[in-house]
């Protein structure tokens, strides 16, 4: 058998005639009248029993084939299907292969057109497969690791909203694995087949913003020297993460809001309005609820994003993955890097698990890396750690510590005269705030209740300018 097709066609003589092509050439057939008698043998069959290649008519009474294509493939987003129809339009090709079918037919057929559309059908399918697999292989690196309390919460709502069409707003310190739970509410999700596309909202120009999220149009700015897709446009079917949302400008956040609530969007430069499907996925580091109640967050748009909101914990309230998350990095890296596989001793681990961790997973993974790279031995201990999480200089031994960072902080300062040690700690707790913001000077300072300059002073001040340049 070379495989299995199924016939959706009101038309008798047209199931008739698409039996006899492809049985003549081996491969099994099966025919249903109707859209409804289509969906329910797919739902019937076992997955290792699924067709191969389903032939859908466009035109029939009941659910049409535009109707049963997208519920096809929002269950089934890997199935290979073929549109036909007696009155072939432009706009209905277009409208079935922007939706996911593989191919047109207009009947009136010939055998030799419709097995070599059979043939390619079934090849892009197994393609489109084959593709879905090695990204699920590739994106295994960002599986979220974890068994607390506060972690396990967070999969749980994954694994509830994903499968909805809901809207989603991730919150949490910088670091915490925001994109991760957006990639997983996609690969959880029916649009998972689909596109997911990410904007970084903080590191978008303002004056470029809305062209990167709606697209332009040839001559509408100085630059604009072709019509060019935006995010929305080019992730239309699927899923867009906007991340860092609190970072709009309110301008920005009228257009999003539209898009959201109309389902529409202008290309700027335009005043065509363009229909999108797009799941939006949204993340901050901010609490917007206090950007709205200061006013530079519009509160409509925000019960448009938080739907479902899932607030991510940071590293030092789930301290008892971090064994399972620094032995993973640690196999990730040696691997990557060609080098033989390493251990983490328990005295390090257990350092590891006192540090504060401001920057959280981001930092924890930077910690690991380095260490990898270059630790000495088959075994990494405490002397191979830098001296930001030792608390001193390179290779000292790590305070005993008593739970608590800053106690830990404290007693590694001990013995040293008190304006060295003020200095030490003020370098730390700066560095803590721009690490927690992605060296942000601005939302650092105000976690540091200072000005921005004062901040730029202070950064020079510590000798922190050239850290952050190196």
């Amino acid at each position: 058998m070379k495989g299995r097709i199924l016939v959706v066609d009101d038309e008798q003589n047209v199931r008739r005639s698409l039996e006899m092509i492809h049985e003549g050439v081996g491969y099994e057939v099966h025919s249903v009248g109707s859209g409804e008698e289509g969906l329910d043998f797919l739902a019937a069959c076992a997955s290792n029993a699924r067709p191969d290649l389903v032939y859908l008519d466009i035109r029939m009474p009941g659910i049409d084939g535009l109707k049963a294509l997208r519920r096809i493939l929002e269950a089934w987003p890997q199935q290979a299907v073929v549109m036909i129809s007696g009155h072939a339009s432009v706009e209905g090709a277009v409208e079935a292969m922007k939706t996911g079918a593989l191919d047109f037919l207009e009947k009136g057929f010939s055998k030799a057109r419709v097995l070599a559309s059979t043939e390619a059908a079934m090849e892009r399918g197994r393609l489109r497969r084959e593709v879905r697999d090695l990204r699920d292989r590739l994106e295994g690196g960002d599986e979220i690791l974890g068994d607390s309390a506060a972690i396990l919460a967070v999969k749980e709502q994954i694994a509830r909203v994903a499968p909805t069409p809901a809207r989603v707003l991730i919150t949490g310190e910088s670091g915490t694995g925001k994109e991760l739970v957006a990639r997983a509410v996609h690969r959880g999700s029916l649009r998972a087949s689909a596109r997911y596309l990410r904007l970084n909202c903080a590191a978008v120009p303002e004056e470029l913003i809305e062209s990167e999220l709606f697209g332009v149009v040839k001559g509408a700015y100085t630059g604009a020297v072709e019509t060019r897709e935006g995010k929305f446009g080019a992730a239309d079917g699927g899923t867009l993460f906007l991340d860092e949302i609190g970072d709009m400008s309110p301008r920005t956040q009228t257009k999003l809001l539209r898009a959201l609530q109309e389902g529409e969007i202008e290309k700027v430069g335009s005043h065509e309005t363009e229909k999108v499907d797009v799941r939006v996925i949204a993340a901050t580091n901010k609490r917007l609820e206090e950007e709205v109640a200061d006013g530079r967050f519009r509160e409509d748009l925000y019960y448009r994003l938080a739907v479902v909101p899932i607030a991510l914990p940071p590293l030092r309230a789930r301290r008892e993955d971090l064994p399972l998350l620094a032995t993973s990095f640690t196999e990730r890296f040696c691997e990557e890097n060609g080098l033989p596989p390493r251990t983490l001793s328990p005295e390090l681990l257990e350092r590891l698990q006192r540090h504060a961790w401001p920057g959280n997973i981001r930092e924890l993974r930077n910690v690991v890396e380095r260490l990898v790279i270059m630790g000495a031995g088959e075994t990494l201990r405490p002397a191979d750690l830098p001296p930001e999480i030792l608390g001193g200089a390179p290779g000292a031994a790590p305070p005993a510590g008593s739970g608590d960072p800053l106690t830990d902080l404290a007693e590694s300062l001990l013995g040293r005269p008190l304006r060295e040690s003020r200095q030490e700690f003020e370098a730390a707790l700066v560095k803590a705030a721009l690490a927690r913001h992605d060296g942000n000077v601005t939302r650092a300072a105000r976690d540091l209740g200072l000005e921005r300059t004062n901040l730029h002073k202070k950064i020079k001040q510590l000798g922190l300018a050239e850290e952050r340049q190196g």
